[in-house]
Order: C-alpha cells, then structure tokens, then sequence
C-alpha cells in the first residue's frame, strides 16, 4: 500500500489509499537463458526457500502453485488474495484452484505468460524446472528491493516437505538477502546476521521508507485492503470459471448439433432409433428455451441453413 497524507486547514489527516500494482505493470519477460543458465537445481530450490522460508525438497514440489502465488505478493504488494492460497495441500484440485489464482494475478498485472496448468500439476521435474526457471527472471526483472516477511504473511503455514533437509543457501533458517546487481542477476548470498527470520531483505538504505507512524495506519488499513483484494480475487475467479464453463457448453452444443445434423440427413428413412434420439433433442423442461432461441450462440452458415 502507497499512503499519502496531507494535513488539511482543520488538521485532518486525509489518508488515500490505492495499491501498489495500479501504478505500474509487470516486466514482461521472454526467455530464460540470461539468468538461471548457471544454478542447479539445488541453486533454485535454495532461492526458493531462502525467499519464502519454505522447505520445500524437491522441484516437483512446486506443482502446487502456492509459492508462485506468495513470490507475485512479493513483487506486487496485493495482487494475490493470500487468503484463498493453499499453502500446505496434496489435493491436484488445489493444485490447479492455486495457479488459477495466479494466472488471475498474471492478467492483472498484465504478465504475457500463460501458465501450464495441466502439465504443472502432474508433479514432473521437466515442466516446473522449466516453469521456475523463467520465473526465477521474472522475478529478477520486476523485485523492487522491499521488505517482505513471507513466513508472517501466510500465517505461519509450512510449505514443502522437507523440513531441515530443504536446501538453503545459509546457515541462518529463514534468513535471506536478495541483491541487485549490474547485470540484473540475483545474488545468492549469505545475509548479515542483523536480518531478520523469515524476511526476503534486499540492501534498506537503498530503499525510501515508509515513516513509522504512517506504517502503522498502514497496518490498520490492511484489514479493509484486505477485503477488496478478497473480493476481486472472487470476482475475477468467477470470471475465469463463467469462461471455462461457456467454452464447455459450446463444445457439448457442438456436438449435439452435429447429432441432429445427422439425424435429419437420415430422417426419410424408417429408424426408431433416429426417430427417439430427436426426440430426446427436441426435449424441453420449465424454464429452459429450445437452442434457436438461446442469445449469444453464434453457428455456422451450413448449420443455419440445416435449420
């Protein structure tokens, strides 16, 4: 969240809100062969972990969506509704309920990648090792260098299942800097002992602060922030599902069409068979219009003309 505070004749304190997605789109990136050339994936997993205080194993681990979904509220403050992430899961239907949660995220953010659901979910090496290497550049274009403590944010939930066996990059548990560099690289290093557990601390001095007390309104601000990210989260969730499920009728309309197509080309002959399967078509029930009426179906000329 971006406060701006201005103290009126009356000494009224106007506190405008918005957050920090709506002034700046995501860096679109293209290929992956500029910064993750050189780490294993023992190098990656470490970044991983490190960022999110995570332990997650092994690559395939990442099928569950759920660490790319903290690492976009990393980079972009309030573009995930956190709440509706599941972090610790085994369920497949999770799996696809958080990365449709992320492409949500990619759309607002007018991020150009299409995320591999159906391959990501199977839990295979090639597909998420792949999937986190562009990531890995993604993120090296666009992390801004803020404070982020992914550990408190989600609620103190555990991801991955390797515990102490995850790789790491340190040997301070949850510690992590990520640095800039000339060459738009991330430095994987071992932090100064000062920082704290569980954060992802890039170098704060290069950084403007946020004044305390203007923090923690901030802070006090975030339940109701909170709530409209919820609510466009759903709303734009539900936008994903409508879509999903007009391209289901339209498939399935298709497909009956083509049977009554049929069944008309044979209707000179004597087929009780033919005769039952129009009959089964031509069915309606309370409340349901027959096909020719439906708004919005668009068909094509031959079919018109079969009408």
């Amino acid at each position: 969240l971006e406060l701006k505070c201005v103290v009126g004749f009356h000494s009224c304190l106007l506190i405008n809100l918005r957050f920090s997605y709506s002034a700046e789109m995501a860096v679109n990136v293209y290929s992956t062969n500029v910064t993750t050339e050189n780490l294993s994936r023992h190098d990656m997993l470490a970044w991983v972990n490190d960022c999110l205080h995570s332990q997650f194993a092994k690559i395939e681990e990442l099928c569950t969506g759920a660490a790319y979904c903290q690492f976009m509220d990393m980079l972009f403050p309030g573009s995930v509704p956190l709440k509706r992430v599941k972090f610790r899961t085994n369920l497949e239907h999770e799996y696809i309920q958080n990365f449709k949660i992320l492409q949500a995220a990619f759309k607002k953010m007018s991020v150009d990648k299409i995320v591999p659901i159906d391959k990501l979910v199977k839990g295979r090496f090639q597909d998420n090792f792949e999937f986190l290497q562009w990531f890995k550049k993604f993120f090296d274009a666009n992390y801004s260098g803020q404070e982020y403590d992914a550990y408190g944010l989600r609620n103190g939930e555990q991801m991955g299942n390797g515990g102490n066996n995850a790789p790491r990059n340190n040997a301070m548990p949850g510690a992590y800097s990520v640095k800039k560099t000339n060459s738009s690289k991330t430095d994987l290093s071992v932090p100064a002992p000062a920082k704290p557990i569980g954060r992802a601390v890039p170098k704060a001095q290069q950084q403007n602060r946020v004044a305390p007390t203007v923090r923690q309104t901030a802070m006090q601000a975030r339940g109701d922030a909170g709530k409209i990210e919820e609510l466009t989260a759903k709303m734009m969730e539900m936008n994903v599902t409508v879509e999903g499920l007009e391209k289901e009728r339209d498939f399935y309309f298709g497909k009956l069409r083509a049977i009554e197509v049929l069944c008309q080309e044979q209707d000179g002959e004597s087929n009780t068979v033919l005769g039952k399967i129009l009959d089964i078509l031509y069915a309606t029930e309370d409340g349901f219009a027959p096909p020719e009426e439906l708004d919005g179906l668009v068909q094509n000329d031959d079919e018109e003309e079969a009408y």
